[in-house]
């Protein structure tokens, strides 16, 4: 078995992040009235923080898919990375505030089979998305289309796996602990 390599660099706070990183975490702190710990290790990096932060907000706000089915994403990516992070925080956010059906997260988290149609085309694409790199075959963007996305939403979903990739890797290397906020949905790979 393979040791897991933990990155030992402290998380930046408000008092000593870099420019660029601190005006990230003001805004987490004012949003959510505190800082995620995945951006106290990713304003490690300011580039890292600032890029994961835009282009998170781009896809929230002009991606043409509803709260459902952003989760449905960001959780199918973080679970095909194996981010229990990411998947616990995902799980707060579609039970608390995007109201994904329970079955659906349940889902994503166990690898079982979502029951509603579109969204189950939504998670196979994005899946299949993932696992090939970016070459999904001819049948498989059909069936997407089908079950009633655009093809603009491809590029959506790629701008989901650019940030996903980003947030599920740093989380990774430092092995970040689940905050408070998320702890009522913690993961673990089975």
């Amino acid at each position: 078995m393979m040791h897991k390599a933990t990155v030992t660099l402290e998380p930046k706070t408000l008092a000593n992040a870099a420019d660029g990183a601190k005006e990230v975490l003001e805004t987490a702190h004012s949003k959510l009235g505190f800082i995620p710990n995945l951006y106290g290790n990713m304003a490690n990096s300011p580039g890292a923080l600032v890029t994961y932060f835009s282009g998170y907000n781009q896809f929230r706000e002009h991606s043409g898919f509803t709260p459902v089915e952003q989760e449905v994403v960001f959780l199918t990516i973080s679970k095909e990375n194996g981010c229990g992070y990411c998947i616990a925080a995902h799980s707060m956010i579609a039970d608390k505030m995007s109201h994904v059906p329970a079955q659906v997260v349940m889902a994503i988290r166990n690898g079982e089979i979502i029951q509603d149609p579109k969204l189950a085309a939504l998670s196979n694409f994005t899946r299949r998305l993932l696992q090939s790199r970016g070459l999904p075959i001819d049948s498989e963007v059909r069936e997407f289309l089908q079950a009633g996305y655009k093809e603009e939403q491809i590029l959506e979903i790629i701008l989901g796996i650019a940030v996903k990739t980003i947030s599920n890797y740093i989380n990774h290397v430092f092995n970040t602990s689940i905050d408070p906020f998320f702890e009522n949905y913690i993961w673990q790979e089975k």
